[in-house]
């Protein structure tokens, strides 16, 4: 060995242990993390199942923007929850009437069997009932409640029998010949002659066309939360298609709205009548009148039918196949004209028809003498029911002419009508004039 020897391998030993060193210090700084390199997303955060995966950055170690964003989008989730979804709507039952059930989206004929011939040979009433799927309004619709009227019974078998259950909201019940006897007969009135439509609620031990009327109201009528009571003219007489309403009942009022275009007539029901019974228990009720006794008028039943399919459009119980939209004429007021003599009537006006006061409406004449007088309109109007052609009696109530009305004005009608009514019954009104004779033709066309 020369004498640099160990000098030159010193040199090669130092410069060895300065090339490991930076080698050594990046190991034992990777081991504590002071200086490592920045995670990946993939490592950032720990796994569930790395328990020795780094521990969560705490909200000082956080820069500013993200922090902020982060805690922002918290306070934002804090104060603006979700809303809540709505529950769910109660499940339709199945109908209970006439101690049967009716199944839900199904329609079935049910029996009611009044209380008043001999038990062993009485005849159920046929009601015929189309029980919806989805929650809705209880409508009934009464037909022939006077035996000989006909228009209803064809106007309840139309409608009833285009229902379709399954896509139906709430319930229709139709009972297409309340009286049996009188139908059988051709008769408006039951077998102990006595108007059914005079008699309702009724009594359960009274007269047999009061327990037939208590029979009815109390296991059908009571069921309803509107019912739609038809009727034609009596005494051959025809009527225009139209709602008799008591429109000082706001009601009764919205109710007439919901059926198109048809003619409305207020007309308050007397003591007895069906839908009198029914508004005094909270049932909201009409009646509608459409042509005459003892006849079929395909004209009058179609236009009820579609009135009645407005009306179901307009509860939201179903689509209507016809929707009638038109403004509706409403008449407050009206007047029975009555024949001056007896004799021959014959009309020289048809139903609906617009007359001017002073206007012929029709004369009465004397076979025998052939002497004769007019019947002259009072006043402006139109002829919303008339006689047939036929021998009349003096008195006999032959045109009934309505006078028709605004809106605003039958308001001002009702307000008036409310004011009058609370000023008689304070008392200060004894010594005012008997009231008029009420107009009503001979055997109301109700």
């Amino acid at each position: 060995m020369t004498p640099r020897q160990p000098l030159k391998n010193a040199i090669i030993a130092l410069s060895l242990l300065a090339l490991a060193a930076p080698l050594a210090a990046n190991e034992s700084e990777d081991e504590d993390g002071r200086h490592a390199a920045p995670a990946t997303a993939d490592q950032a955060a720990p796994r569930p199942e790395d328990p020795d995966g780094p521990p969560a950055r705490r909200d000082e170690d956080r820069d500013d923007d993200g922090g902020e964003a982060r805690e922002s989008a918290a306070n934002q989730d804090e104060a603006e929850p979700e809303p809540a979804m709505p529950p769910a709507p109660d499940p339709v039952a199945p109908l209970t009437l006439l101690d049967q059930s009716v199944p839900v989206g199904t329609f079935d004929t049910l029996y009611w069997t009044p209380d008043q011939s001999f038990r062993s040979i009485a005849t159920p009433v046929p009601v015929l009932v189309a029980h919806g799927t989805k929650p809705g309004p209880h409508l009934c619709l009464t037909a022939a409640v006077h035996g000989d009227e006909l228009n209803g019974i064809e106007m309840v078998r139309r409608l009833m029998y285009e229902l379709e259950p399954d896509e139906l909201a709430g319930t229709v019940v139709g009972v297409p010949i309340v009286n049996l006897d009188g139908f059988r007969n051709g008769s408006r009135y039951l077998s102990d002659r006595r108007d059914l439509n005079r008699y309702f609620p009724g009594r359960k031990s009274g007269s047999a066309a009061s327990r037939v009327a208590y029979s009815l109201f109390e296991n059908i009528v009571r069921h309803c939360g509107y019912l739609v009571d038809l009727h034609t003219g009596s005494q051959k007489r025809i009527n225009q298609p139209q709602l008799r309403a008591d429109l000082e009942d706001p009601r009764v009022v919205a109710f007439a709205k919901h059926f198109g275009g048809m003619t409305v007539l207020h007309s308050p029901p007397a003591d007895g009548m069906l839908r009198a019974a029914a508004v005094d228990e909270g049932i909201v009720a009409v009646t509608m009148e459409a042509g005459g006794p003892n006849r079929l008028e395909e004209e009058a039943v179609d236009y009820g039918v579609q009135a009645l399919e407005t009306l179901l459009e307009n509860l939201d119980m179903r689509k209507a196949s016809r929707f009638w939209g038109a403004p509706q004429p409403v008449f407050y007021e009206s007047e029975w004209i009555r024949a001056g003599q007896g004799g021959i009537l014959l009309s020289e006006v048809e139903l609906n028809e617009q007359v001017s006061k002073g206007q012929i409406l029709g004369t009465v004449t004397d076979p025998i003498s052939n002497t004769g007088s007019a019947i002259i309109a009072p006043y402006d109007g139109r002829v919303l029911g008339m006689a047939v052609n036929q021998v009349v009696h003096a008195g006999f109530a032959a045109y009934r002419i309505g006078e028709e009305k605004s809106a605003e004005e039958v308001e001002a009608k009702a307000e008036q009508a409310q004011e009058q009514g609370d000023s008689d019954g304070d008392g200060t009104n004894d010594d005012a004039a008997p009231a008029d004779e009420p107009d009503r033709p001979d055997g109301d066309t109700e």
